[in-house]
Order: structure tokens, then sequence, then C-alpha cells
């Protein structure tokens, strides 16, 4: 499968941001979609992931009120709505997809290629 994560850029402090990735070449619909983000000099942590139907979500305590994750199976794709958005929120953001509703990076099996979000105070 390959993710193709877009939406990235630079926002001001309590600024809004939509991160999209787009799917293709795998079912989709049947795995569990997640965002993970990587600052620099620091290790991936989880941002939130949805079960395959949409009816589960997981948010890390970081984000939890701020972001929103969603996805639209028809269009093979999965969002992740972010909004007051504050500097310790600015990373590289992956897409993951994978077979199990899980927090851990380990269970997502197949990774998109980051988009960079910014954040100045």
């Amino acid at each position: 499968v390959q993710l193709q994560a877009s939406g990235g850029g630079l926002v001001q402090t309590g600024g809004s941001l939509t991160l999209s990735c787009a799917a293709s070449g795998r079912t989709f619909s049947y795995n569990v979609m997640g965002w993970f983000r990587q600052a620099k000099g620091k290790e991936r942590e989880f941002v939130a992931a949805i079960s395959w139907r949409g009816s589960n979500t997981l948010y890390a305590d970081s984000v939890k009120g701020r972001f929103t994750i969603s996805r639209d199976n028809a269009k093979s794709a999965v969002y992740l709505q972010m909004s007051s958005l504050k500097p310790e929120d600015t990373a590289v953001y992956y897409c993951a997809l994978g077979p199990r509703f899980s927090n851990e990076g380990s269970d997502f099996d197949s990774w998109g290629q980051g988009t960079q979000v910014t954040v100045s105070s």
C-alpha cells in the first residue's frame, strides 16, 4: 500500500490545519489508520488512530480535545483536523495503516512519507 500525506505548513499559535492522507494499493476499508509525529531530535510519538469503520478513535493526551481524526473509506482517505495549535505540535506528521487498533507504531505496517507542520509562537 502507498500512503501520501499532505496539508502541512506554517501556522501561528492558535491556528488550525487539516492533514490528509490518501491510500492506494491495498484494501483501505478494513484497516486501522493512524497519525504519528516526530519532532526534530525526538522520538516518533502517537497522535491519533481510527478504527476501520470510523466508530472508534484514540488520541494522545497531548492532542485530545484539539485534534480530530476521521476517515472516508469511499475515498481511501484519512484526515487529521488540528486546532488550537501550539509550538510543541511542530513536527513531521506521518499517516500509517495497520491491522490492529492501537497506539503503538509497531502495529502499523505501512507508512506515508510525512508532512511538516510548523507552529510559530
